[in-house]
């Protein structure tokens, strides 16, 4: 069966069509917007996984280069097999709201795919993946507990606008992407030019209003198209091994939650645990992982518990309490700038390079060849954690607490015009123990300062929790790794004095009110606050110059018409600035010409030589130069390396010259003084002129 239904979302019209392709997967969704296509297929396995207690869903989502008629770059000629950052990052968008909705105790593995088929280099594909997966899930067996859609906020003019193109969500203040159920927020991330918290929570829930009518649209389909779901059968509960767990473990577990230290807690936890499991495992036999699986939940429910009734947190802190924080910068000798940020049992090192325009990114995607100026990169090793594990590159996870701390300090950074740098921020975390990502934008921020770069302001960031039980509500400020696993909500903000430049929200309920969320970012807010002024005792403005052995920008402009003198045939004279003199040299068409050099006082060598390479003659200065070629009316006389000009045989002595050969001849060094230069460029010259002026 087949239908398509079109519905019109921030003045474009959006359609969605099933049944038509790819129609052997679970469940299949066609999303076109302006031009651009999105194919999403869900497909399950028939049978459960076994032993597994997670639900084993994979999100991929790949751009096609054919989508926008361009045949890739790669030395292959396709898509290389690792996905992009930005194929990673709409992954990770479109699995997080997602992953929470469906039913308990299912366990078949599942795979949503999203393709783009076309693009229009406006309308982001992203979203109209997310709102095809959802579709695909809906209309499928799969027991999906949907729909949910994405939609795009931008704020331009004072106004809020739903899917912004490209080139107004360039201008846009605030790039936000709200997920939600008809009834909930269940996922924000975005970025915000230093927006209050009140623009922000109204462009929140601006967004939900907006995709009310992509969720009635795939409500409709669902009722269409929509096959019986499968059956999920919840595991049966051993009520009596729950019971003896219980009885086994209580009185222990209030020691693990109540040991502040993460290790410590950890160590305890697992001799506990190996404990139940030993009498248990005497008394019943192959009940043990049934047993850790109750155990983990008896752990979570006195953990809430205790926060919820008792009011008090595993560490002893009040819920809007800050972890203690220690700052230092100009930790690492020969690094440009660097910092060591800690915040209780977190700890990460930053460091900050700066570069020329030749280190800048070079990204080919669906908008296009760019270069990226900016990048921010985190890397969570294993030791971080007390783990031992294969390093094999950067993570989804890493990724995206990458481009979050990323999108975070980007909003302070300043234009190349006034900072021409290409500048690499990279996190290193040493320890973690709640929201190492956050830690990394303090620490990026303050190893921006201390290596010189004129920051607008400094940022900071601070994750935010909840625990909700019945009408029991708590948020939380700063967050355990503890109480972010076994909580309600992980919500990241960071921003600078003025406000946010950056938010990413999870929520693991149903949804949260926006009093909820309200309350949430207004405490977020006071420990942002406090957050930088414990980052202000290590440094608070930028140093006034760069490092010394950091690397040195000088910048001149010349002619454009005299861009290839510099180059030189084959690029022969730029490649002899750069060798002789250790530098790096871009040149603009503008003729705006940009040195990289180690030392200033290479830097001023190459730009004297610059100058002398590119300058223009002047009439009525006199030059010593060249004759180049001796002709019977004159001779060719280079003044400047690429500037020729004439001199007549007339104006080569004071007396007549019968024959030029009789006063020059090619090779020779001669004196001469520019009489004028007509419109074509061409340049008269006289050694006549010359003559006389030096005899004066």
């Amino acid at each position: 069966m087949h239908k398509k239904i079109e519905l019109e979302i921030g003045g474009r019209t959006m359609t969605v069509e099933c049944g038509r392709l790819a129609k052997q997967a679970n469940g299949s969704a066609l999303v076109t917007y302006g031009e651009t296509v999105v194919l999403v297929t869900a497909t399950a396995a028939k049978e459960p996984r076994e032993r597994v207690d997670f639900l084993p869903l994979t999100v991929e989502y790949q751009e096609r280069f054919y989508a926008v008629g361009r045949i890739p770059g790669s030395f292959f000629r396709r898509e290389i097999g690792r996905p992009t950052e930005k194929e990673t990052l709409s992954a990770r968008f479109i699995d997080r709201p997602l992953r929470p909705l469906f039913m308990e105790g299912y366990q078949n593995e599942t795979q949503v795919i999203a393709t783009v088929l076309s693009a229009d280099q406006q309308n982001d594909p992203d979203m109209l993946a997310m709102i095809g997966a959802s579709c695909a899930l809906t209309i499928s067996d799969i027991p999906f507990l949907g729909p949910i859609a994405g939609i795009r906020v931008g704020y331009l003019n004072g106004e809020y606008i739903l899917n912004p193109t490209k080139s107004q969500w360039e201008e846009s203040r605030l790039n936000l992407i709200v997920a939600g159920t008809k009834n909930a927020v269940v996922m924000v991330e975005g970025g915000a030019d230093s927006l209050s918290e009140e623009e922000v929570l109204e462009g929140i829930y601006y967004g939900h209003q907006g995709l009310q009518p992509i969720i009635t649209l795939q409500e409709e389909l669902g009722a269409a198209l929509g096959k019986p779901k499968m059956t999920v059968e919840p595991p049966p509960v051993d009520e009596n091994l729950k019971k003896r767990v219980e009885e086994l473990a209580k009185d222990d577990m209030m020691q693990v939650i109540t040991m502040s230290d993460k290790m410590k807690r950890y160590d305890l936890f697992h001799q506990l645990e190996t404990k139940v499991k030993t009498t248990l495992e005497a008394e019943v036999e192959g009940c043990a992982a049934e047993a850790k699986k109750f155990l983990h939940d008896l752990k979570k429910t006195m953990m809430r518990d205790r926060i919820v009734n008792d009011k008090e947190r595993i560490d002893g802190r009040r819920f809007d309490e800050i972890r203690p924080i220690t700052s230092e910068v100009a930790c690492l000798p020969r690094v440009h700038g660097s910092a060591l940020f800690t915040r209780g049992e977190t700890q990460v090192m930053v460091t900050a390079t700066l570069g020329s325009a030749q280190d800048e990114q070079k990204i080919e995607s669906l908008y296009g060849e760019s270069t990226k100026p900016f990048m921010l990169h985190y890397n969570f090793p294993p030791y971080c954690v007390g783990e031992v594990r294969f390093m094999r590159g950067p993570s989804r996870r890493d990724i995206g607490h990458g481009a979050l701390a990323e999108r975070a300090i980007r909003a302070v950074l300043p234009d190349n015009d006034s900072f021409p740098y290409t500048i690499r921020v990279v996190s290193e975390v040493m320890e973690s123990n709640g929201s190492s990502s956050m830690a990394t934008v303090c620490g990026g921020s303050l190893s921006l300062m201390d290596a010189g770069v004129p920051i607008k302001k400094p940022v900071s960031g601070v994750a935010m929790g909840l625990i909700k039980d019945g009408d029991n509500i708590v948020v939380l400020s700063d967050i355990l790794g503890d109480e972010d696993h076994l909580g309600d909500m992980d919500f990241k903000v960071t921003g600078t004095e003025e406000g946010i430049t950056a938010l990413q929200m999870d929520i693991k309920i149903e949804g949260v009110s926006s009093d909820i969320m309200s309350q949430a970012l207004q405490q977020a807010k006071a420990g942002r606050l406090h957050i930088l002024g414990e980052m202000h005792k290590a440094m608070s403005q930028p140093r006034a110059e760069l490092p010394d052995h950091a690397p040195k920008i000088f910048t001149i402009n010349i002619n454009p018409d005299k861009i290839r003198d510099v180059i030189g045939p084959g690029g022969k004279m730029i490649k002899a600035l750069t060798f002789d003199y250790g530098v790096k040299i871009d040149v603009e068409d503008t003729g705006k010409i940009m040195i990289f050099a180690p030392n200033g006082e290479a830097a001023e060598q190459v730009v004297e030589r610059i100058r002398e390479l590119t300058q223009e003659a002047e009439v009525g200065k006199l030059y010593k130069g060249i004759v180049q070629k001796v002709v019977d009316f004159g001779a060719f006389v280079q003044i400047l390396p690429g500037t020729d000009g004439l001199v007549h045989i007339s104006e080569l002595e004071n007396r007549r010259v019968e024959k030029v050969t009789d006063v020059l001849k090619e090779g020779d060094e001669v004196m001469v003084k520019v009489l004028e230069i007509d419109q074509r460029g061409k340049i008269r010259l006289s050694r006549k002129a010359a003559l006389a002026e030096n005899e004066s």
